[in-house]
């Protein structure tokens, strides 16, 4: 548990699924329930199990390929675990406004909040200012009605 836990001013919390060839984390309080990875990979991600990822489940490479699908930036990864070689950020940087309000914002990028500067390379912004996860969306605002064209649907 991190000081302020609970608080919309809480620190990052990271879950790390670590496997032979690639380890990923999870930041939950950034996951907005696209879904890519479950649908992308349901071998490695898989809501109704614990713990819900397996990177060891499919290859490495396709793991890093689903991971990169998550828009919000909540999955990340990094390759061999001993050398912890981050994701390559898309080059160039993009910006996409969503219906909503939302900004996705894809590329080497280092966004300020509450605890300081984080280096990204996928982030979904808030567009409208009502996210208790400042400056990245909660869907606490206006952007909680998904996008048929961005978010898919849950099943």
């Amino acid at each position: 548990m991190t000081e302020g836990e609970g608080t919309t001013e809480e620190r990052p919390r990271l879950k790390e699924y670590e496997g032979e060839g690639i380890t990923v984390t999870f930041e939950p309080r950034r996951c907005l329930h696209a879904a890519e990875c479950v649908h992308g990979l349901p071998e490695v991600f898989d809501l109704s199990r614990r713990p819900w990822v397996l990177p060891d489940a499919a290859e490495a490479d396709r793991v890093a390929e689903i991971v990169r699908r998550c828009p919000s930036g909540a999955l990340q990864y990094h390759h061999r675990p001993e050398d912890a070689v981050p994701e390559p950020p898309d080059s160039p940087t993009t910006v996409h406004r969503t219906p909503s309000g939302q900004l996705v914002v894809r590329g080497d990028l280092v966004v300020t909040g509450a605890h300081g500067d984080r280096h990204e390379t996928r982030v979904m912004l808030c567009g409208c200012g009502a996210s208790g996860n400042q400056p990245y969306c909660d869907h606490s605002g206006p952007c909680a009605e998904p996008d048929d064209d961005d978010v898919p649907e849950q099943r």
